[in-house]
């Protein structure tokens, strides 16, 4: 996360890039008295859904995989405990050990390791790899955070979110990975709970949407499976996130989207189905590890003095959402909930941070759809929860270089955060990155949609990028500013794409706003 890049970073760029130097110094690392796996030996591909990690600190960072040799069908893993080595160091071919130990992939939690390696060195990157029962894993590249007082370097973050795999591929990931970001932040659907479609480009698993929890997990597992999303995975710590399609559309809080077709009981069930699958299946720490219908997910992390990045969680605290204009403006209505608002405030606040980075799932700039006097909202969004938004962007006005990072549009909105969105006049006190998706909504329609939308950009003066492509959002984070891509593909309905970058943009260092270059 410093300026230039070591060529041993930039040579590792697939996911297996380095296993056959792992596996011909495998026994180098094992123990001479490694546990067996299982009485019987385990079935061959254990670690067909790859390697990841998260959540980066100073000393520390989560390495991740799941055992399951069937992903598809519950994983075919043997209803027992499994020990899996783990091995992290300082080169890819394992030459320079930094720590070891063995973690216990359970049944109860579908077999997965989440390991949370400590005593790392700030800012500098890693290689890591597990074993089981005579199986090596593809190896991973991770990057650990800089150290707390560091005030120079720069940061690259790659936005991404709303992945559909009956849309499309995930090819905006082969391109991430040649923009070697050092950290991936995905702000929500992850996975879509849709049903199997029998025209999608890509059919789902199953024959209908997930409600169990091994439903969940075959969801997820096959959504693992695309090669370009396992590959950015293994080469870069993640940041995640939920939004709602790894519930149900649009639910809020124990609300689902159609309460009259699911009982409150029935939804709390699927709840604690989603909430353990997905903690199953990303590299987050045992923070947050379910409590039945409940998942820790809002935090904080630190990238030295340059960028303080708040994590949201937007759907687990709201009251249900508004349905009509004056339902979205009145007061007693909440996205984040008293103890999260709160816990956002003093962390903006009392940041040391230069840049105060806001990862949101959904879009927090007005998007008003009325053509001319009046307006009209997404009650989904920010917009259907007005009072609480604009008491937040009255704060944003004393916070240093608020920027907000968000997704679940499917569209490219890039705006500027204004203080109070009904006075045109008010004072620019922010800046926000709609991300756009990486395959939902699959191929669009450029005309159509300009068609529609360049309309209403008078009505949304704040708006100074809008777009449908498919792809994701590139920040260099330097103390001075953040320099911004959009950075496409022309298809989703193939395994490889073409990518190039849309529009380049620039947020200044105590300037609000974006400015497009």
């Amino acid at each position: 996360m410093t300026g230039a890049l070591p060529p041993d970073r930039r040579r590792f760029l697939t996911a297996g890039a380095a296993v056959l130097g792992a596996a011909a110094s495998a026994q180098l690392w094992l123990p001479a008295t490694a546990a067996r796996a299982a009485e019987t030996p385990l079935p061959d591909g254990v670690f067909t859904l790859g390697v990841a990690s998260g959540d980066p600190l100073p000393d520390g960072i989560v390495l991740w995989t799941r055992l399951a040799p069937d992903p598809l069908h519950g994983g075919g893993m043997p209803d027992a405990v499994v020990p899996v080595e783990w091995e992290i160091a300082e080169d890819e071919r394992f030459g320079r050990t930094a720590r070891r130990g063995t973690a216990e992939a359970r049944p109860e939690y579908g077999h997965s390791v989440h390991v949370d390696v400590r005593g790392l060195r700030p800012d500098r990157p890693y290689w890591y790899r597990f074993r089981a029962d005579g199986q090596l894993s593809p190896t991973g590249r991770t990057r650990t955070a800089p150290h707390p007082h560091r005030r120079g370097g720069s940061l690259r973050v790659a936005l991404a979110s709303c992945q559909n795999w009956q849309h499309g591929y995930f090819t905006p990931y082969a391109d991430m990975l040649a923009q070697d970001p050092d950290l991936v932040l995905f702000v929500g659907d992850y996975i879509y709970e849709s049903k199997p479609s029998a025209t999608a480009v890509r059919r789902h698993e199953g024959s209908d949407e997930p409600y169990t929890l091994v439903q969940y997990r075959n969801r997820y597992a096959q959504y693992r499976t695309d090669p370009d999303l396992a590959a950015m995975h293994a080469n870069a710590p993640w940041v995640v996130t939920f939004d709602d399609h790894e519930v149900d559309n649009d639910f809020a809080g124990e609300i689902p989207q159609d309460p009259d077709k699911q009982s409150h009981d029935a939804f709390v069930a699927r709840l604690t189905a989603a909430y353990q699958a997905y903690y199953e299946h990303m590299p987050v720490r045992a923070t947050a590890i379910p409590d039945g219908p409940h998942i820790q997910m809002y935090r904080r992390l630190e990238f030295g003095r340059l960028a303080r990045l708040n994590v949201l969680d937007t759907r687990q605290f709201r009251t249900d959402q508004a349905t009509t204009q004056e339902g979205a403006e009145s007061p007693s209505t909440t996205m984040l909930g008293a103890e999260q608002k709160q816990w956002l405030l003093d962390g903006l606040c009392d940041s040391p941070a230069r840049w105060n980075l806001i990862a949101s799932q959904i879009m927090m700039a007005e998007t008003d759809l009325l053509l001319g006097e009046g307006k009209l909202w997404y009650y989904d969004a920010w917009d259907g929860y007005q009072a609480e938004r604009n008491a937040l962007l009255e704060e944003f006005a004393d916070i240093r270089n608020p920027v907000v990072l968000s997704g679940d549009r499917h569209l490219t909105m890039i705006s500027d955060l204004k203080e109070d969105f009904a006075d045109p006049d008010s004072d620019v006190v922010g800046a926000e990155f709609v991300g756009t998706s990486i395959s939902s909504n699959g191929d669009q329609d450029q005309a159509a949609f300009h068609a529609q939308w360049d309309p209403l950009k008078a009505d949304n003066p704040h708006w100074k990028v809008i777009d449908a492509h498919r792809g994701y959002h590139l920040f260099d984070i330097r103390r001075d500013g953040i320099d911004a891509q959009v950075r496409v593909v022309d298809t989703v309905v193939k395994p490889q794409a073409t990518a190039s970058t849309l529009v380049r943009l620039r947020v200044e260092s105590d300037e609000p706003g974006v400015q497009v270059v």
